[in-house]
C-alpha cells in the first residue's frame, strides 16, 4: 500500500468511492443494458444460457499483502471468476465487485486494486456492473460474482467427463506452488526467521508426464 499521497476513504463516503472507482468504466457488451449507478444492473439475454459464479477471497487465507501488490490482487480477483465460466465453455460478460476493508486502506490503494481489476476486464471484454463496499475489522475481503453466457447445447459440466477424455493443461504444473513457497521464504527472512528453506519435495509438485 502506498504511503504518499494518501486520501482517506471517509473524504468520499461509500457512494462517492464507488463513483470515483467506476467513473471511467465503459460498457462493452450489448447484454449490459445498465451498469453501475442504480440499485441494480440491468442485463438482457435471449437465446443463451446464463452462467453465474461467485468467488470470495480473504486476506490471510487466499492472499498475503506482504508480497501481493494490490494491482495484481485486483487482476487475480477477476480472473479466478472468469476461469469458472470458461471451464463450462461459456464467455464471461459482467461482474459485480464487493469489498470489505479497514481504515488502513486509502483511496489510492483501491485505485491500484481497480487498475488490476479493470485490466483483466479489458483483456476479456467483461463489464463491471455493480457491487458493494463495507468496513472490516479482520482484514481485506473481496467477493466477486461473474455472469456469463453459453450456447444452450454447448455447456460443459463436470459430470460429463469420461474415462477416455483427453486432459490438457497449460503452464508449468507445480509452478504456482513453487512461486508461493519462494514468496513465503522471503517473507520469513524479512521477519527474521533463520530457517526458511522450503522443501519442494514434500508436496510432490514435480510431475513426470510421458
Amino acid at each position: 500500500m502506498q504511503e504518499t499521497n494518501r486520501t482517506e476513504i471517509a473524504t468520499l463516503g461509500e457512494f462517492g468511492l464507488i463513483k470515483h472507482l467506476t467513473k471511467d468504466i465503459e460498457l462493452k457488451n450489448p447484454e449490459t443494458q445498465y451498469g453501475v449507478g442504480d440499485d441494480a444492473a440491468v442485463l438482457e439475454f435471449k437465446d443463451k444460457k446464463v452462467l453465474v459464479t461467485t468467488d470470495l477471497l480473504m486476506e490471510g487465507v487466499h492472499f498475503d499483502l506482504v508480497y501481493t501488490p494490490l494491482k495484481h490482487l485486483g487482476y487475480k480477483s477477476a480472473i479466478v471468476n472468469f476461469s469458472d465460466i470458461y471451464a463450462m465453455n461459456g464467455t464471461p460478460k459482467q461482474i459485480t465487485v464487493s469489498i470489505a476493508l479497514s481504515k488502513r486502506f486509502c483511496i489510492e490503494d483501491l485505485e491500484q486494486f481497480y487498475d488490476g481489476l479493470k485490466l483483466a476486464c479489458e483483456l476479456h471484454h467483461v463489464d463491471i456492473v455493480g457491487g458493494d463496499t463495507t468496513s472490516s475489522v479482520t482484514g481485506l475481503a473481496i467477493s466477486i460474482t461473474c455472469i456469463g453466457e453459453a450456447d444452450k447445447d454447448k455447456v460443459v459440466y463436470r459430470n460429463g467427463a469420461q474415462d477416455t477424455d483427453l486432459i490438457c493443461v497449460s503452464g508449468d504444473l507445480g509452478g504456482a506452488y513453487m512461486g508461493l513457497q519462494l514468496l513465503e521464504r522471503e517473507k520469513a527472512v524479512f521477519q527474521g526467521e533463520k530457517e526458511a528453506n522450503p522443501d519442494f519435495r514434500e508436496k510432490n509438485i514435480f510431475w513426470n508426464v510421458s
